[in-house]
């Protein structure tokens, strides 16, 4: 496991993230994906979806932008804010709550009150910039959720317990962003809405909360880099009688823990809140004759934190054949590149153009990366760094015997496979 520097060094030197607004001198709380960074980003999503889309949760797409009624109704005008304090000398601001002491902490000066500010990014819907035409950014994706539940029960009739998921932007004018992916201003979550009879409410929790956990295990995660945390009553948001979070050592705080994913019971605040005065017996919403509204069981994670928790896992230093190598020990399925695919020389054009029949053949159904720069071992070593797990090189003996070799990342062991068994070797590895 490496430190947040390494990470954001080798994150920038391979093309995984780049800061954002970068030529411009960068803006603060903002990244930009590179082409490794989306495809892992990308198969995290995917993973996350394959885990959710069981036939009675409903994936949805809601919009970035919404009125402002939304968020009045899910008090996020009221209550969306953090404490913020404003240096007399310099005029910085920063977070209270991240503040030792009574002074600044760039030049030392007097730090005023601490008032409360709200985080969301507001705009306008229209060519009329007036309070009719207040819009906002949302600041979570699960409002758009809830307020897309009744279509979501008129146009699909499901029965209770069901759930709606999501990935999508959400957006955070942080006072200070900072530990790079971890509190940005723009960021991506994905978040599943699970709507149950209350009197079950409780067993969907433990049965979610363990379901996640094993999530992130089964796709690498060291056990002892993630654990449990439930919050206590004063710690949990006021909508919620349950939160656990599941922590992961970022090694960014006291005892490096930090928030990955949080896991609520919700209550039935929110349906209350955007549906007032429903009448929820009868048939509308449920079966059941005398009625209840429903609570909701809600995980959320954020696609970024994620995203820096399996690079930080993943990273790894070692020694093969005497020579120090940096490897991203990424699990398979959320490897950018599946394979690499390299001609054990370039200036002879039978080994060339068979490396490139097997190259146009894996790549149908694996994503593969051509290399041929450099000798096999820098090769090697550059697709160790970025996390590819298998890699085929095509020599003499290809040309004779119809086999390649292919070395696995991890172990940097090597077998030869006949060039016809390798979707099907490959395939096998992946499932």
């Amino acid at each position: 496991m490496a430190n947040l520097e390494t990470i954001v060094s080798l994150a920038k030197r391979r093309g995984f993230v780049f800061p954002g607004s970068d030529v411009y001198g960068g803006l603060a709380g903002t990244w930009d994906y590179g082409p490794l960074g989306t495809l892992l980003k990308e198969n995290i999503k995917k993973e996350w979806w394959a885990s959710m889309l069981e036939p009675h949760i409903y994936p949805l797409d809601s919009a970035i932008i919404s009125t402002k009624k939304v968020w009045e109704a899910s008090g996020h005008l009221e209550h969306f804010s953090d404490p913020l304090v404003e240096c007399k000398k310099c005029k910085k601001r920063f977070r209270a709550d991240h503040i030792d002491g009574d002074n600044c902490p760039e030049c030392k000066g007097e730090l005023g009150k601490a008032r409360e500010f709200n985080m969301m990014f507001k705009t306008h819907a229209g060519a009329v910039e007036d309070e009719s035409a207040e819009a906002y950014l949302r600041p979570e994706t699960a409002q758009g959720i809830f307020i897309n539940f009744k279509n979501v029960v008129d146009a699909f009739h499901p029965k209770m317990p069901f759930g709606i998921a999501q990935i999508g932007k959400a957006f955070r004018n942080e006072i200070t962003p900072r530990n790079f992916l971890f509190r940005a201003r723009e960021f991506e979550q994905m978040e599943l809405e699970y709507f149950c009879d209350p009197k079950n409410a409780d067993q969907y929790f433990s049965d979610i909360r363990e379901m996640r956990m094993k999530w992130f295990l089964k796709l690498g995660i060291k056990e002892k880099n993630i654990k449990f945390y439930d919050n206590t009553e004063d710690e949990r948001s006021h909508y919620s009688v349950a939160t656990t979070d599941i922590l992961y050592n970022y090694g960014i705080s006291d005892d490096g823990f930090e928030e990955l994913e949080g896991i609520a019971n919700r209550t039935d605040y929110d349906l209350k809140n955007h549906f007032p005065g429903h009448n929820w017996t009868g048939e509308d919403f449920l079966e059941d004759k005398d009625g209840f509204v429903p609570y909701i069981i809600e995980p959320s994670l954020g696609v970024d934190r994620a995203f820096l928790a399996f690079m930080m896992d993943a990273y790894d230093e070692d020694e093969i054949g005497g020579e120090r190598r940096v490897v991203l020990r990424l699990h398979p399925k959320l490897a950018p590149f599946k394979v690499a695919v390299f001609p054990l020389v370039k200036n002879k054009e039978e080994i060339v153009g068979k490396a490139k029949e097997v190259f146009d053949d894996l790549r149908k159904k694996f994503m593969c990366r051509w290399d041929d720069s450099g000798n096999v071992g820098k090769r090697y070593r550059r697709q160790d760094e970025i996390g590819t797990p298998w890699c085929v090189t095509i020599d003499y003996e290809t040309l004779e015997e119809g086999t390649v070799t292919v070395r696995d990342r991890d172990t940097a062991k090597q077998e030869r496979i006949k060039t016809e068994d390798l979707n099907s070797y490959f395939q096998e590895k992946l499932s």
